[in-house]
């Protein structure tokens, strides 16, 4: 039997503890990294990150199996779990560091993420338009250790109850037989 395949999704939905903690969760998805990217400075720190100015976004790699969840369901999620209508802001995080975006890897995922959108829009599946950017992914810089698994190790805290509770209500209720088998009680 040949090596299970692998590819790479990168997403940003605003804060990455929130979409970290849902992509955690889903079936196929082998690994989510917290970072940077998008941006024009190399090897950001976070401190920089949060004033906007090196137009970074803070972003997730998801590392999936295709055979298990494709990259359109990756997307499905996506828009369901953020608001993609609005610019540069999600909930009370405003700045372009919160923008919403699809940094595709390859001319298969441009194409699927354009579609996807255009088909939400289409549908009228949100009251205003989706202003998710597409674009090419650059660089991607791994966020410090406090920045990864946050919401698994930090999940009493005010923010996770707040923020992220609400969103990965969302993803159980919407994507229940997407989610990893330990999780889909």
């Amino acid at each position: 039997m040949g090596k299970i395949s692998q590819e790479i999704a990168v997403l940003a939905g605003g804060c990455f503890w929130c979409t970290e903690a849902v992509f955690q969760r889903v079936e196929g998805v082998e690994e989510v990294i917290s970072g940077y990217t998008g941006g024009n400075i190399k090897n950001p720190a976070y401190r920089e990150i949060t004033t906007g100015r090196t137009g970074h976004a803070e972003a997730i790699k998801l590392i999936f199996d295709p055979a298990i969840i494709t990259f359109k369901e990756l997307l499905e999620i996506f828009f369901t779990t953020h608001d993609p209508t609005t610019l540069n802001q999600q909930g009370a995080d405003k700045g372009t560091q919160y923008r919403s975006a699809i940094f595709y890897t390859n001319e298969i995922q441009q194409t699927t993420a354009n579609t996807v959108i255009e088909t939400l829009n289409n549908q009228n599946v949100f009251d205003s338009q989706i202003v998710t950017q597409v674009t090419e992914l650059g660089p991607f810089y791994t966020a410090e250790e406090y920045h990864q698994n946050y919401y698994n190790q930090n999940s009493s805290q005010g923010y996770c109850q707040f923020v992220i509770n609400p969103k990965l209500s969302k993803l159980q209720e919407k994507f229940k037989t997407k989610l990893k088998k330990e999780i889909q009680k």
